[in-house]
C-alpha cells in the first residue's frame, strides 16, 4: 500500500493573464492530463478535468469566480474525472453518452477495475505501472474512487463556437484517438487546445475505438492549420515547428 502523502494534489501554472495549466503530479504520466482554465469576459472554460481523485473545484476555487463550462476533448477517464462538479458540460455528440454514464467503453481500464491495485488492468501487461505515486490525504480510500456521471448541457459538432464574450473558440472534430475527439481553435491568437489528438509524447491510436484512417486525416488537417501555439492534453505546450515534426513523424509510419 502507498505510504507517501502529497502536500497538494494539483499543480497550477499560470501561462498568461487568461490561461492556467493544472495537472496532477502524483498521477502516472500516462494518465496525467493537462487541465486548461481559460478566463473569459462573460464566462470561463475548463478544457478537461483530470482523474477526479480530488475535487478540482475545491483545489482551484480561486479560478472559478464566475460562470464556467467544462469541455471534454474526449471521454477517457483521465480527462473527465471532475466534470460532474460543473453545472455546464460540453462534449462531442459521438461521446456524449460516455460522459453521461461514465461507465466503460471510452475509458482506459476495465469496468471491474480495483483502485487498490494501483495498476492499469487493461494496460498492465505492457508494464505501465501504478496509477498514482502518493495518496492525496492520509485517510484517503482509493476503493471509493469511481468515475461519476456528468450532466451534458451541450453536445458539440464540427464548426460549433464556444463564446466566452471576448474569446471565441471553434470546435474542430479531430477523430482517430477516439471517435469524438475534439480540439478548440482560437483563430485570432492561432492557439489550439488539442486534447489527445496531438501532444508532445507518444500518441495512442490502438484502442478498440481508435481509427487509423481517421487519425491520418486528422494529422494532415492539423499540419495545414495555421497554428502557432498548441496546448495539448498531456505534456508541455509547443509551437508550430514542433507540431510539424510530430505530424510528419506520425505520418511516416504510413508511407
Amino acid at each position: 500500500m502507498l505510504k507517501k502523502v502529497a502536500d497538494q494534489w494539483y499543480s497550477l501554472q499560470k501561462i498568461d493573464n487568461d490561461i492556467t495549466r493544472i495537472d496532477e503530479p502524483h498521477v502516472t504520466p500516462w494518465l496525467r492530463c493537462n487541465i486548461w482554465h481559460i478566463r473569459g469576459r462573460d464566462q470561463d472554460l475548463v478544457v478537461d478535468t483530470g482523474m477526479g481523485i480530488c475535487s478540482l473545484r475545491d483545489a482551484a476555487k480561486n479560478l472559478f469566480a464566475q460562470r464556467v463550462s467544462a469541455l471534454a476533448t474526449h471521454v477517457h477517464l483521465d480527462h473527465i474525472g471532475c466534470h460532474h462538479e460543473f453545472d455546464e458540460c460540453l462534449v462531442h455528440q459521438a461521446e456524449a453518452d460516455g460522459l453521461r454514464s461514465a461507465n466503460g467503453y471510452f475509458t482506459l481500464v476495465e469496468p471491474g477495475f480495483d483502485p487498490n491495485d494501483y495498476t492499469l488492468p487493461a494496460l498492465g501487461d505492457q508494464g505501465f505501472g501504478p496509477i498514482i505515486s502518493a495518496l492525496p490525504s492520509p485517510d484517503y480510500d482509493l476503493d471509493t474512487w469511481r468515475l461519476k456521471a456528468a450532466t451534458v448541457t451541450r453536445t458539440l459538432e464540427e464548426g460549433d463556437v464556444v463564446d466566452l464574450g471576448n474569446r471565441h473558440f471553434e470546435v474542430l472534430h479531430l477523430p482517430g484517438h477516439s471517435p469524438g475527439s475534439i480540439g478548440v481553435w482560437e483563430a485570432s491568437t492561432q492557439t489550439l487546445f488539442s486534447g489527445d489528438a496531438i501532444y508532445d509524447g507518444e500518441l495512442i491510436d490502438n484502442f478498440a475505438h481508435s481509427n487509423l484512417d481517421d487519425y491520418v486525416r486528422t494529422m494532415r488537417r492539423l499540419r495545414e492549420l495555421p497554428v502557432q501555439v498548441v496546448h495539448g492534453g498531456h505534456g508541455k505546450s509547443f509551437g508550430r515547428g514542433r507540431l510539424v515534426e510530430l505530424v510528419d513523424g506520425y505520418l511516416r509510419r504510413f508511407d
